[in-house]
Protein backbone atom coordinates (compact mmCIF):
# COMPACT_ATOMS: atom_id res chain seq x y z
CA UNK A 1 0.00 0.00 0.00
CA UNK A 2 1.41 3.36 -0.98
CA UNK A 3 1.37 6.15 1.54
CA UNK A 4 -1.04 8.93 0.64
CA UNK A 5 -0.50 12.44 1.95
CA UNK A 6 -3.03 13.39 4.63
CA UNK A 7 -5.44 15.93 3.25
CA UNK A 8 -7.85 16.17 6.21
CA UNK A 9 -10.59 14.17 4.51
CA UNK A 10 -12.57 11.65 6.52
CA UNK A 11 -13.94 8.88 4.24
CA UNK A 12 -16.89 8.36 6.61
CA UNK A 13 -18.38 11.74 5.80
CA UNK A 14 -17.42 13.62 8.96
CA UNK A 15 -15.97 17.12 9.14
CA UNK A 16 -12.38 17.62 7.98
CA UNK A 17 -9.94 17.21 10.84
CA UNK A 18 -6.89 19.37 11.43
CA UNK A 19 -3.68 17.27 11.51
CA UNK A 20 -2.29 16.97 15.00
CA UNK A 21 1.25 17.48 16.09
CA UNK A 22 2.14 20.15 13.51
CA UNK A 23 2.89 23.24 15.59
CA UNK A 24 3.82 26.23 13.56
CA UNK A 25 2.41 24.62 10.42
CA UNK A 26 -1.03 24.48 8.83
CA UNK A 27 -2.68 23.64 5.59
CA UNK A 28 -0.60 24.19 2.53
CA UNK A 29 -3.65 24.10 0.29
CA UNK A 30 -4.77 27.69 0.02
CA UNK A 31 -3.95 28.76 3.64
CA UNK A 32 -0.85 30.01 5.34
CA UNK A 33 0.47 28.35 8.47
CA UNK A 34 -0.37 29.64 11.92
CA UNK A 35 2.56 30.64 14.10
CA UNK A 36 0.21 31.19 16.97
CA UNK A 37 -2.02 28.22 17.88
CA UNK A 38 -4.81 30.69 18.72
CA UNK A 39 -4.56 32.60 15.49
CA UNK A 40 -6.73 30.06 13.72
CA UNK A 41 -9.70 31.24 15.76
CA UNK A 42 -10.11 34.30 13.57
CA UNK A 43 -11.39 31.99 10.84
CA UNK A 44 -14.89 30.97 11.78
CA UNK A 45 -16.49 27.77 10.61
CA UNK A 46 -19.12 28.07 7.94
CA UNK A 47 -22.46 26.28 8.19
CA UNK A 48 -22.87 23.93 5.26
CA UNK A 49 -26.51 22.93 5.76
CA UNK A 50 -29.40 24.21 3.66
CA UNK A 51 -31.77 26.36 5.68
CA UNK A 52 -34.23 29.11 4.77
CA UNK A 53 -31.53 31.63 5.49
CA UNK A 54 -28.64 30.05 3.58
CA UNK A 55 -30.78 29.46 0.55
CA UNK A 56 -31.33 33.18 0.03
CA UNK A 57 -27.97 34.63 1.00
CA UNK A 58 -24.31 33.77 1.32
CA UNK A 59 -23.05 32.19 4.56
CA UNK A 60 -21.93 34.54 7.26
CA UNK A 61 -19.33 34.25 9.97
CA UNK A 62 -20.55 32.30 12.99
CA UNK A 63 -18.41 34.08 15.53
CA UNK A 64 -19.71 37.53 16.45
CA UNK A 65 -18.10 39.66 19.08
CA UNK A 66 -20.04 41.71 21.60
CA UNK A 67 -19.13 44.91 19.81
CA UNK A 68 -20.43 43.55 16.52
CA UNK A 69 -23.75 42.57 18.06
CA UNK A 70 -24.43 46.11 19.25
CA UNK A 71 -23.30 47.84 16.07
CA UNK A 72 -25.68 49.17 13.48
CA UNK A 73 -23.99 47.28 10.63
CA UNK A 74 -22.97 43.64 10.79
CA UNK A 75 -19.34 42.85 9.93
CA UNK A 76 -18.27 41.86 6.48
CA UNK A 77 -18.32 38.08 6.68
CA UNK A 78 -19.75 37.20 3.27
CA UNK A 79 -17.59 34.94 1.20
CA UNK A 80 -17.92 33.57 -2.29
CA UNK A 81 -17.08 30.00 -1.31
CA UNK A 82 -17.92 28.37 2.01
CA UNK A 83 -14.85 26.11 1.77
CA UNK A 84 -12.50 29.09 1.86
CA UNK A 85 -13.52 31.44 4.70
CA UNK A 86 -12.43 35.02 4.32
CA UNK A 87 -11.13 36.74 7.49
CA UNK A 88 -12.71 40.03 8.49
CA UNK A 89 -11.06 43.19 7.33
CA UNK A 90 -8.89 45.31 9.54
CA UNK A 91 -11.56 47.95 9.90
CA UNK A 92 -14.08 45.32 11.01
CA UNK A 93 -17.06 46.88 9.23
CA UNK A 94 -17.78 47.74 5.66
CA UNK A 95 -19.45 50.83 4.24
CA UNK A 96 -23.13 51.39 4.89
CA UNK A 97 -24.01 50.86 1.25
CA UNK A 98 -22.37 47.44 1.00
CA UNK A 99 -24.22 45.33 -1.54
CA UNK A 100 -25.70 41.95 -0.82
CA UNK A 101 -26.46 42.56 2.86
CA UNK A 102 -30.23 42.27 3.39
CA UNK A 103 -29.95 42.72 7.16
CA UNK A 104 -29.06 46.41 6.85
CA UNK A 105 -32.25 48.49 6.93
CA UNK A 106 -32.61 51.90 5.36
CA UNK A 107 -32.73 53.50 8.80
CA UNK A 108 -29.49 51.76 9.85
CA UNK A 109 -27.80 52.78 6.63
CA UNK A 110 -28.92 56.39 7.14
CA UNK A 111 -27.50 56.44 10.68
CA UNK A 112 -24.21 54.90 9.57
CA UNK A 113 -23.84 57.47 6.80
CA UNK A 114 -24.54 60.36 9.14
CA UNK A 115 -28.01 61.08 7.79
CA UNK A 116 -31.17 61.45 9.83
CA UNK A 117 -33.43 58.37 9.85
CA UNK A 118 -36.42 60.72 10.11
CA UNK A 119 -38.00 61.77 6.82
CA UNK A 120 -40.70 64.41 6.80
CA UNK A 121 -43.89 63.37 4.96
CA UNK A 122 -43.70 66.32 2.59
CA UNK A 123 -46.19 68.62 0.91
CA UNK A 124 -48.48 66.04 -0.74
CA UNK A 125 -49.43 64.25 2.53
CA UNK A 126 -49.76 67.67 4.15
CA UNK A 127 -52.18 68.71 1.44
CA UNK A 128 -54.25 65.58 2.04
CA UNK A 129 -54.24 66.30 5.78
CA UNK A 130 -55.42 69.83 5.11
CA UNK A 131 -58.15 68.54 2.80
CA UNK A 132 -59.35 66.04 5.39
CA UNK A 133 -59.23 68.74 8.08
CA UNK A 134 -61.33 71.07 5.99
CA UNK A 135 -63.83 68.26 5.39
CA UNK A 136 -64.06 67.72 9.15
CA UNK A 137 -64.53 71.44 9.74
CA UNK A 138 -67.23 71.79 7.10
CA UNK A 139 -69.04 68.61 8.13
CA UNK A 140 -69.07 69.69 11.78
CA UNK A 141 -70.87 72.86 10.76
CA UNK A 142 -73.49 70.81 8.90
CA UNK A 143 -74.31 68.29 11.63
CA UNK A 144 -73.30 65.25 13.63
CA UNK A 145 -74.06 62.62 11.00
CA UNK A 146 -72.30 64.64 8.32
CA UNK A 147 -69.21 64.74 10.53
CA UNK A 148 -69.34 60.97 10.83
CA UNK A 149 -68.35 60.45 7.16
CA UNK A 150 -64.87 62.10 7.16
CA UNK A 151 -64.33 60.88 10.72
CA UNK A 152 -64.68 57.23 9.70
CA UNK A 153 -62.18 57.80 6.89
CA UNK A 154 -59.76 59.36 9.36
CA UNK A 155 -60.10 56.43 11.76
CA UNK A 156 -59.54 53.82 9.04
CA UNK A 157 -56.41 55.54 7.73
CA UNK A 158 -55.13 55.96 11.29
CA UNK A 159 -55.40 52.24 12.08
CA UNK A 160 -53.74 51.17 8.82
CA UNK A 161 -51.00 53.79 9.00
CA UNK A 162 -49.96 52.96 12.54
CA UNK A 163 -49.40 49.28 11.74
CA UNK A 164 -47.36 50.10 8.66
CA UNK A 165 -45.36 52.69 10.59
CA UNK A 166 -44.33 49.92 12.99
CA UNK A 167 -43.22 47.69 10.12
CA UNK A 168 -46.11 45.25 10.53
CA UNK A 169 -47.60 44.52 7.13
CA UNK A 170 -49.74 42.78 6.21
CA UNK A 171 -51.62 42.96 9.51
CA UNK A 172 -55.23 42.71 8.44
CA UNK A 173 -56.49 41.37 11.74
CA UNK A 174 -54.88 44.14 13.77
CA UNK A 175 -56.05 46.84 11.38
CA UNK A 176 -59.55 45.41 11.35
CA UNK A 177 -59.58 45.22 15.15
CA UNK A 178 -58.48 48.85 15.53
CA UNK A 179 -60.98 50.09 12.99
CA UNK A 180 -63.76 48.02 14.58
CA UNK A 181 -62.95 49.66 17.91
CA UNK A 182 -63.29 53.07 16.31
CA UNK A 183 -66.66 52.18 14.83
CA UNK A 184 -67.81 50.82 18.18
CA UNK A 185 -66.76 54.06 19.87
CA UNK A 186 -68.63 56.12 17.29
CA UNK A 187 -71.78 54.05 17.80
CA UNK A 188 -71.46 54.38 21.57
CA UNK A 189 -71.03 58.14 21.25
CA UNK A 190 -74.16 58.47 19.15
CA UNK A 191 -76.15 56.22 21.47
CA UNK A 192 -75.04 58.07 24.61
CA UNK A 193 -75.61 61.57 23.32
CA UNK A 194 -71.89 62.17 22.56
CA UNK A 195 -70.74 61.41 26.09
CA UNK A 196 -66.92 61.10 26.40
CA UNK A 197 -67.35 58.10 28.70
CA UNK A 198 -68.25 56.09 25.59
CA UNK A 199 -64.70 56.61 24.30
CA UNK A 200 -63.11 55.52 27.59
CA UNK A 201 -65.38 52.50 27.90
CA UNK A 202 -64.70 51.34 24.35
CA UNK A 203 -60.98 51.86 24.81
CA UNK A 204 -60.93 49.68 27.92
CA UNK A 205 -62.90 46.90 26.26
CA UNK A 206 -60.66 46.92 23.18
CA UNK A 207 -57.45 46.78 25.22
CA UNK A 208 -58.79 43.70 26.99
CA UNK A 209 -59.88 42.17 23.68
CA UNK A 210 -56.46 42.73 22.13
CA UNK A 211 -54.81 41.14 25.16
CA UNK A 212 -57.00 38.04 24.92
CA UNK A 213 -56.35 37.65 21.20
CA UNK A 214 -52.58 37.91 21.67
CA UNK A 215 -52.63 35.35 24.47
CA UNK A 216 -54.26 32.90 22.07
CA UNK A 217 -51.52 33.46 19.50
CA UNK A 218 -48.87 30.77 18.93
CA UNK A 219 -46.14 33.24 17.98
CA UNK A 220 -42.97 33.86 19.96
CA UNK A 221 -43.37 35.85 23.20
CA UNK A 222 -41.47 38.84 21.84
CA UNK A 223 -43.55 38.87 18.68
CA UNK A 224 -46.76 38.59 20.66
CA UNK A 225 -45.78 41.52 22.87
CA UNK A 226 -44.86 43.61 19.86
CA UNK A 227 -48.16 42.78 18.18
CA UNK A 228 -50.07 43.55 21.37
CA UNK A 229 -48.52 47.00 21.72
CA UNK A 230 -49.10 47.83 18.05
CA UNK A 231 -52.72 46.67 18.23
CA UNK A 232 -53.44 48.60 21.42
CA UNK A 233 -51.81 51.78 20.08
CA UNK A 234 -53.61 51.59 16.73
CA UNK A 235 -56.95 50.96 18.45
CA UNK A 236 -56.37 53.77 20.93
CA UNK A 237 -55.49 56.31 18.24
CA UNK A 238 -58.46 55.35 16.08
CA UNK A 239 -60.84 55.43 19.05
CA UNK A 240 -59.48 58.70 20.44
CA UNK A 241 -60.04 60.30 17.04
CA UNK A 242 -63.72 59.98 17.90
CA UNK A 243 -63.18 62.98 20.16
CA UNK A 244 -64.18 65.11 17.19
CA UNK A 245 -67.61 63.52 17.42
CA UNK A 246 -67.84 64.25 21.15
CA UNK A 247 -66.60 67.84 20.90
CA UNK A 248 -68.71 70.89 20.15
CA UNK A 249 -69.15 71.74 16.48
CA UNK A 250 -67.45 75.13 16.90
CA UNK A 251 -64.39 73.56 18.51
CA UNK A 252 -64.14 70.95 15.74
CA UNK A 253 -64.25 73.63 13.08
CA UNK A 254 -61.57 75.75 14.75
CA UNK A 255 -59.31 72.81 15.61
CA UNK A 256 -59.52 71.14 12.21
CA UNK A 257 -58.75 74.39 10.38
CA UNK A 258 -55.82 75.08 12.71
CA UNK A 259 -54.39 71.60 12.05
CA UNK A 260 -54.80 72.06 8.30
CA UNK A 261 -52.95 75.37 8.29
CA UNK A 262 -50.23 74.19 10.69
CA UNK A 263 -49.40 71.05 8.71
CA UNK A 264 -49.16 73.01 5.46
CA UNK A 265 -46.82 75.50 7.11
CA UNK A 266 -44.75 72.65 8.55
CA UNK A 267 -44.23 71.22 5.06
CA UNK A 268 -42.58 74.42 3.80
CA UNK A 269 -38.87 74.09 2.94
CA UNK A 270 -37.56 75.77 6.09
CA UNK A 271 -35.12 74.70 8.81
CA UNK A 272 -36.82 72.50 11.38
CA UNK A 273 -36.83 74.99 14.32
CA UNK A 274 -38.11 77.80 12.11
CA UNK A 275 -40.67 75.49 10.51
CA UNK A 276 -42.08 74.47 13.91
CA UNK A 277 -42.42 78.08 15.02
CA UNK A 278 -44.07 79.09 11.77
CA UNK A 279 -46.46 76.14 12.01
CA UNK A 280 -47.50 77.06 15.56
CA UNK A 281 -48.05 80.67 14.57
CA UNK A 282 -50.03 79.56 11.54
CA UNK A 283 -52.17 77.32 13.74
CA UNK A 284 -52.87 80.18 16.11
CA UNK A 285 -53.74 82.45 13.21
CA UNK A 286 -56.01 79.83 11.71
CA UNK A 287 -57.68 79.43 15.09
CA UNK A 288 -58.33 83.16 15.33
CA UNK A 289 -59.74 83.27 11.81
CA UNK A 290 -61.99 80.28 12.38
CA UNK A 291 -62.94 81.53 15.84
CA UNK A 292 -64.20 84.79 14.40
CA UNK A 293 -66.55 82.78 12.16
CA UNK A 294 -67.81 80.43 14.86
CA UNK A 295 -68.14 82.90 17.70
CA UNK A 296 -65.12 81.85 19.74
CA UNK A 297 -63.28 85.07 18.96
CA UNK A 298 -59.76 85.34 20.32
CA UNK A 299 -60.24 82.13 22.30
CA UNK A 300 -59.76 80.37 19.01
CA UNK A 301 -56.08 81.30 19.16
CA UNK A 302 -55.57 79.09 22.24
CA UNK A 303 -57.53 76.24 20.74
CA UNK A 304 -55.71 76.57 17.44
CA UNK A 305 -52.29 76.61 19.10
CA UNK A 306 -53.06 73.52 21.17
CA UNK A 307 -54.40 71.63 18.16
CA UNK A 308 -51.41 72.68 16.06
CA UNK A 309 -48.94 71.51 18.74
CA UNK A 310 -50.53 68.06 18.89
CA UNK A 311 -50.66 67.91 15.11
CA UNK A 312 -46.92 68.60 14.92
CA UNK A 313 -46.29 65.72 17.32
CA UNK A 314 -48.29 63.37 15.12
CA UNK A 315 -46.51 64.72 12.07
CA UNK A 316 -43.14 64.00 13.68
CA UNK A 317 -44.11 60.46 14.64
CA UNK A 318 -45.17 59.73 11.07
CA UNK A 319 -41.68 60.61 9.82
CA UNK A 320 -39.78 58.47 12.33
CA UNK A 321 -37.23 55.80 11.38
CA UNK A 322 -37.07 56.13 7.61
CA UNK A 323 -40.72 55.41 6.73
CA UNK A 324 -41.98 54.38 3.34
CA UNK A 325 -44.15 56.34 0.95
CA UNK A 326 -47.14 54.29 2.06
CA UNK A 327 -46.56 55.44 5.64
CA UNK A 328 -46.44 59.06 4.55
CA UNK A 329 -49.78 58.76 2.78
CA UNK A 330 -51.49 56.97 5.68
CA UNK A 331 -49.92 57.78 9.04
CA UNK A 332 -48.53 61.06 7.70
CA UNK A 333 -52.02 62.13 6.70
CA UNK A 334 -54.03 60.84 9.66
CA UNK A 335 -51.81 61.15 12.75
CA UNK A 336 -51.77 64.97 12.90
CA UNK A 337 -55.57 65.07 12.99
CA UNK A 338 -55.95 62.06 15.31
CA UNK A 339 -53.43 63.42 17.80
CA UNK A 340 -55.25 66.77 17.95
CA UNK A 341 -58.67 65.27 18.74
CA UNK A 342 -58.29 65.10 22.57
CA UNK A 343 -57.12 68.74 22.76
CA UNK A 344 -59.97 69.86 20.54
CA UNK A 345 -62.46 68.20 22.88
CA UNK A 346 -60.90 69.39 26.16
CA UNK A 347 -60.20 72.99 25.13
CA UNK A 348 -63.48 73.16 23.24
CA UNK A 349 -65.45 72.27 26.38
CA UNK A 350 -63.44 74.81 28.39
CA UNK A 351 -63.73 77.68 25.92
CA UNK A 352 -67.13 77.28 24.29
Amino acid sequence: MTNQPYDGYDPYGQQPQTPQGWPGQGYQQGHQGYDDPYAAQQYAQQWQGQTWETQSQSPVSAQVTAAEETAYLPPQGYVANASAPTPPSAAGYGPATVAGNPRVTDAQRARAEGRSPIIEPGMQPAALTALLGLLLAGAAAVGTYALLVPLVVLQAVTAAGWFRLNGMWPARQGIALGFAGALAADAALLASGRSPSAILGTLGVWVLLALVLQLRSHADPDERMYGLMATVAASALAIVAGGYLAADAEAVTVGAIAVAVAVLARALPLPTPASVVVALLAGAGGGVAAGSLTGLGTSGALLGTGAAACALIGHRVAGYDYPSRFVHFTAGVALPLSAAAPVVYVLGRALV
